[in-house]
């Protein structure tokens, strides 16, 4: 998406700015006092940075909050379609941040946006990861397959990000697909996903995404992982279940559970009072 095209009271859209790091350019929301710890939070699949708008004002009064959009998606401008996976979005986030001195000290991730900041600890030091109902799974049965494979197939295809975005940029289809996550969100809220859903650019980063993503290198090795890890899930997420952070925290560690009753998959913009609740006095002690 071209960030001129933003609507004007797209959120944090002041403090955002282009960033060029090889291979892509970057949108990139900077926002908290400059001398404070460095938070990085990365959005799952098919979002942007603007999922944190609720969440960043928790975290801004005390910490450099810094929010990319991922490659592809939102305003951040993919240097082609080859590193759209876990491991290279994590080497080109890395990269990201200390080309432009802002190395996190921690890294917040919603939905694959987690597995991306676990992936990141092997990358730089971290003192401390969150993830929100963390993608830490695989697809069951034939879908564990069928899933992946349909969308390297789409990802593949000429101009099909802009036949999606045809087919599903309309505030019914958008309604029903954060419905089924089991957050529906507020009018405000589904404006903002339509705009993205909107854009073929952003379908076909998605796309891309989903067509790269590999979790079985990073499952493998969070045995070895030493540093704090926080999972939060909500109970009502029909898209990332519970369970599969309750699973995740006992292969790692030094990892804590905590669960948010009565919100779906999106519950850091459905209740971020909630999740700062139980993230805030966390990261305090780690930061």
């Amino acid at each position: 998406m071209d960030s001129a095209r933003l609507p004007a009271d797209w959120p944090y859209r002041a403090t955002a700015r282009h960033i060029r790091v090889s291979p892509h350019d970057w949108w990139v929301i900077d926002t908290g006092p400059r001398d404070g710890p460095v938070v990085l939070l990365l959005h799952g699949a098919g979002g942007s940075g603007h999922s944190f708008r609720a969440l960043i004002p928790y975290l801004s009064d005390r910490y450099r909050v810094i929010v990319p959009d991922l490659p592809g998606q939102g305003c951040t401008r993919a240097g082609g379609m080859r590193r759209l996976g876990l491991d290279a979005m994590a080497e080109d986030l890395t990269r990201l941040c200390l080309t432009a001195g802002c190395a996190p000290q921690a890294v917040i991730g919603h939905s694959a946006g987690a597995a991306i900041a676990l992936r990141m600890a092997d990358l730089i030091p971290l003192r401390a990861i969150v993830g929100i109902n963390a993608a830490l799974g695989t697809f069951d049965g034939a879908a564990g397959v069928m899933f992946p494979l349909m969308a390297r197939a789409l990802a593949a295809t000429p101009f099909v990000g802009s036949a999606v975005s045809r087919l599903w940029g309309n505030p019914t289809t958008v309604t029903r697909l954060l419905t089924g996550t089991g957050s529906p969100l507020d009018a405000a809220g589904q404006a903002q996903y339509l705009t993205l859903v909107r854009d073929s650019a952003h379908v076909s980063g998605t796309l891309g995404m989903m067509a790269q993503w590999r979790l079985d290198g990073l499952m493998a090795r969070l045995p070895s992982l030493q540093d704090p890890v926080l999972l939060i899930a909500s109970d009502r997420d029909t898209a990332v279940p519970p369970k599969v952070s309750r699973d995740a925290v006992t292969h790692m560690p030094d990892a804590t559970y905590a669960e948010i009753s009565g919100f779906g998959h999106l519950v850091h913009e459905e209740a971020a009072d909630q999740v700062a609740a139980v993230l805030l006095p966390w990261l305090a002690g780690r930061l």
